[in-house]
């Protein structure tokens, strides 16, 4: 069934959020702000895997970088849209409207958990090309391969930041689907290169995310968010990077 794919990854980040919510209070505050520190080193490794798969190649003998020039460009002038959009505070409305809703007004960290969860999530080349795959194929493969390993985060996300981390799944559930409905749309723009500059400046994003779960929030990872856009839009100008 088209969407199935969607629905898997959806259910573990909500498994994931009950799974931390419970063994994170098996933790004294310290031990949480531990956890959380140690989440935070993980994303960033596995961000900077990411970004230098893209950006690195063998030329001969010799290991040589690229792609500066599309990673300047994307984030510039995507920070900028977004930061002009208000993209951040987009987030922080919509988490502080659920804060509300669910009964989680006390909860202080929920805005901050939720935003963060959330684009932990959805930023990615997984993300897409799962959800094109299955809503053309009816193969949701990739995307239940991302629900294994969104699981685990938001368990340990949720077990240090508070059950806000489970929320994520709605936007994931309005990214995914979306695209899934798409699909036949969206396929044709999605090139080996469009998916592979997605995932060079998709995994910067994610190192962004990560810097703020080791040392706070310092960078509005959300008004960063067109960037992915104009990474895509750099696969078709007529010069490489």
């Amino acid at each position: 069934m088209i969407g199935t794919g969607t629905i898997i990854n959806c259910a573990a980040i909500v498994a994931g959020g009950v799974v931390g919510h419970f063994t994170g209070k098996l933790f004294r505050q310290e031990q949480q702000d531990a956890l959380n520190k140690s989440c935070g080193v993980s994303v960033l490794f596995i961000a900077i895997a990411g970004a230098m798969q893209g950006m690195l190649a063998i030329d001969g003998a010799a290991l040589v970088s690229g792609k500066a020039m599309l990673v300047v460009l994307c984030l510039a002038i995507g920070t900028v849209i977004g930061e002009l959009i208000g993209i951040e505070k987009g987030f922080e409305r919509f988490g502080e409207w659920l804060r509300q809703k669910t009964g989680n007004a006390g909860d202080m960290q929920f805005v901050n958990a939720f935003v963060t969860a959330s684009l932990t999530v959805c930023i990615g080349a997984m993300a897409i090309v799962g959800a094109i795959q299955d809503g053309i194929l009816g193969d949701y493969s990739t995307l239940a391969v991302k629900a294994v390993l969104d699981l685990l985060i938001i368990a340990v996300m949720t077990s240090s930041l508070g059950k806000g981390c489970a929320f994520s799944a709605i936007p994931v559930f309005a990214f995914e689907g979306s695209i899934t409905l798409l699909a036949r749309l969206v396929s044709p723009i999605m090139t080996d290169l469009a998916i592979a500059y997605l995932s060079l400046i998709g995994s910067i994003l994610i190192f962004c995310v990560g810097v703020n779960l080791v040392w706070g929030k310092m960078i509005r990872v959300a008004n960063m968010l067109p960037a992915v856009v104009f990474a895509i839009l750099a696969a078709y100008l007529p010069w490489s990077f």
